[in-house]
């Protein structure tokens, strides 16, 4: 039977993975998928706690969690179409124009 603890395991691995490529990768679309990557290992650590404890209120936060993830893909995305028209680059070292 899968319990609690495989859950968070496999959800900790995602986060680990997530966070390693956002170290690693200087790419702005693999970045953004490396944070969906952590978001999606939040959502997976929040819904098994919710079916742990039999509580609505984890699962709420899953939905929640995944308006949020979309909101940032579609302002992510935006950010990154326009980087590629103006810099033709998509490499996050070389972008220096977001800054003050």
């Amino acid at each position: 039977m899968i319990t609690l603890t495989h859950y968070l395991t496999v959800s900790a691995l995602l986060f680990a993975i997530g966070l390693v490529g956002i170290i690693t990768r200087r790419n702005v679309l693999m970045i953004l998928l490396c944070i969906e990557v952590m978001f999606n290992a939040a959502n997976l650590a929040f819904a098994a706690y919710a079916r742990a404890w039999s509580h609505v209120g984890g699962q709420i936060m899953v939905v929640f969690t995944i308006v949020v993830a979309a909101a940032e893909v579609t302002v992510g995305l935006a950010i990154a179409i326009l980087l590629a028209r103006q810099l033709k680059t998509l490499n996050a070292d070389e972008v220096t124009r977001l800054k003050w």
